[in-house]
């Protein structure tokens, strides 16, 4: 459907459902529908502008029957996509997820978990939890702690789960072998002086040690003997290889540093190729699944189970996702965190899924997201209104609906009567009432207010309809009642101005966390300040609401009354 009858179709429906059609409240569903639209927001307001000053101009027999050319009803939902993995073995099939410790999960991380255990479950087969941690330089238990919290919150349970780290003395047992026939050696050179040989496709002197001096400078390394930087331990391969990678890569490397782990047990470490080829080959694994971008260090991987004559898994690739303009690389998060332009690893902004979850995204949204990519190898970099649509589908029969205004102006209704008014807490779905006491004054969003001018007939949302007859000095909107029924110019958002029936809030409204440019957007957190309605303190921490007009939110802080618009 084109963005002209998308914002057609919606508009036609909030001018049949409230009178007279608002962009304000048409915006949002555009998007949600048609992502693309964000990418020129002043054509996509002058689009809706334009159709709402068409619709606004028609009967409501005229609109209905309109209506009738377009599906407002939900599509059934498609059949889930299922990970099928090639030559899969039903109840034999063993996938993987190795995060390694240096750092907080984020989407993507999601998006590996999620691939791997689906191709599992759908073959009846397992998932490993397997942690890559032979950098004792970077892991920590901190980010051990924090991913396992995130894949809990995920709902993945694993079948079983390893540390890397605990089979070094494995690790050098195969490197001893490697050593022994003449397949690795120990290498002396400096970083700079094994650079410049890769780069000349030159082998260096090292190549050509005896079985017992690669002995001795091994043992060395492990004993201390060897200080770091002096020696390395690399694959004999093809230094004159057109795939740089198989130009005598590194395979053990000395790092002086105390494992979050093993403590100061190890002071040599396996590179990430070395020990992911024999983990996954000794630990049963059949199908090992990673991002596209290790594609060319599969002839590496391969290589290494050849040499020690193990098991070879199936290797399978998929694309790496990010969000756009708010990407997942520590390089250009960490120095948001450190200078303070975010809140920390779960700010909102952020794709991490401690951020995810804060902003109020469900797991069940991202499970579906992510797993719509399926395993192909196109590099998706989606806007985050993809994720947001799918995260407010579920939200629709779940979250109770109540109201806020934004930037609160007063209106007097000069011969309205006290009372109560009970309101659905759901349109559709019983969830029961709620109850709000009325009196002469009300508070409207300011944004509403402006639309107010004298003789305007308005009416406060499922309450009753107002003339405006003026204004006070103050700013206070005067008007009269002019019934609980009848025709309207426009529906607008209300709280009652008793001090009982309202309370403070703000809502924290988060945007691109980056400009197209990789720099920090500094619009990227708006804060709206305001008033919701009372009933909105029954809510606990963490638990969902629909603002109406305004979008799902989560209850951040109630101590201060702060949300966080989740869609």
């Amino acid at each position: 459907m084109s963005l002209e009858k998308t914002v057609r179709k919606h508009v036609l429906k909030n001018a049949y459902d409230y009178g007279k059609a608002q962009p304000g409240g048409i915006v949002g569903k555009v998007i949600a529908e048609f992502p693309d639209a964000k990418k020129d927001m002043k054509a996509t307001m002058s689009v809706i502008a334009k159709a709402c000053a068409e619709v606004n101009n028609m009967a409501k027999p005229e609109i209905e029957k309109e209506m009738q050319a377009f599906t407002y009803l939900e599509k059934a939902p498609e059949e889930e996509k299922k990970i099928l993995l090639p030559d899969a073995v039903e109840g034999k099939t063993v996938t993987r997820f190795p995060p390694e410790p240096n750092g907080y999960s984020h989407i993507g991380h999601a998006k590996a978990a999620f691939l791997n255990l689906e191709g599992a479950k759908n073959a009846g087969g397992k998932c490993l939890l397997r942690w890559d941690d032979t950098n004792p330089e970077k892991e920590q238990q901190e980010f051990v702690d924090a991913i396992r919290t995130g894949l809990e919150w995920l709902g993945i349970k694993f079948d079983g789960e390893s540390y890397v780290s605990d089979d070094v003395p494995k690790l050098y047992a195969y490197c001893g072998q490697m050593l022994k026939n003449g397949d690795a050696y120990a290498c002396t050179c400096s970083q700079e002086e094994m650079a410049k040989n890769r780069e000349e496709k030159k082998e260096c002197g090292c190549r050509k040690r005896s079985h017992s001096e690669n002995e001795k400078v091994w043992k060395g390394m492990l004993d201390g003997a060897v200080k770091r930087g002096e020696a390395t331990v690399r694959l004999k391969a093809d230094m004159a290889c057109l795939n740089t990678v198989m130009r005598d890569p590194v395979l053990f490397r000395i790092i002086e540093a105390t494992h979050y782990r093993q403590g100061d047990k190890y002071r040599v470490w396996p590179n990430y190729d070395f020990e992911v080829a024999i983990e996954d080959s000794i630990t049963g694994v059949t199908h090992a699944m990673r991002s596209k971008e290790y594609e060319l260090r599969n002839e590496l991987y391969f290589t290494i189970l050849d040499k020690l004559k193990l098991r070879k898994p199936q290797l399978i690739e998929f694309s790496r996702l990010s969000i756009k303009n708010a990407p997942v690389s520590k390089r250009l998060l960490k120095p948001l965190i450190d200078e303070g332009k975010v809140m920390g690893w779960d700010d909102p902004r952020l794709p991490t899924l401690m951020g995810l979850k804060r902003r109020g995204i469900l797991p069940e949204a991202i499970r579906e997201f992510v797993l719509g990519f399926g395993l192909s190898k196109v590099e998706s970099n989606p806007p985050y209104d993809k994720l947001l649509a799918i995260n407010k589908k579920m939200l629709e029969d779940k979250a109770p609906h109540m109201f806020f205004v934004a930037r609160p102006v007063k209106v007097e209704v000069v011969n309205a009567n006290d009372g109560a008014v009970e309101l659905r807490k759901h349109p559709s779905v019983e969830m029961g009432t709620r109850k709000i006491a009325v009196a002469k004054e009300f508070y409207v969003s300011e944004a509403d207010a402006d639309k107010l001018r004298e003789k305007t007939c308005f009416r406060l949302k499922d309450l009753y309809n107002v003339q405006v007859t003026g204004k006070k000095e103050d700013g206070t909107i005067v008007g009269e009642f002019c019934g609980a029924a009848g025709k309207h110019e426009l529906v607008v958002q209300w709280v009652s101005a008793m001090e009982t029936e309202h309370l403070h809030a703000k809502i924290l409204v988060p945007k691109d966390l980056l400009n197209d440019d990789e720099t920090f957007n500094e619009g990227s957190l708006e804060v709206m300040h305001g008033y919701a309605e009372i009933t909105a303190q029954e809510l606990a921490q963490g638990d969902r609401v629909q603002f109406e007009r305004i979008g799902f939110c989560i209850l951040d802080d109630k101590a201060t009354n702060t949300y966080i618009l989740s869609c």
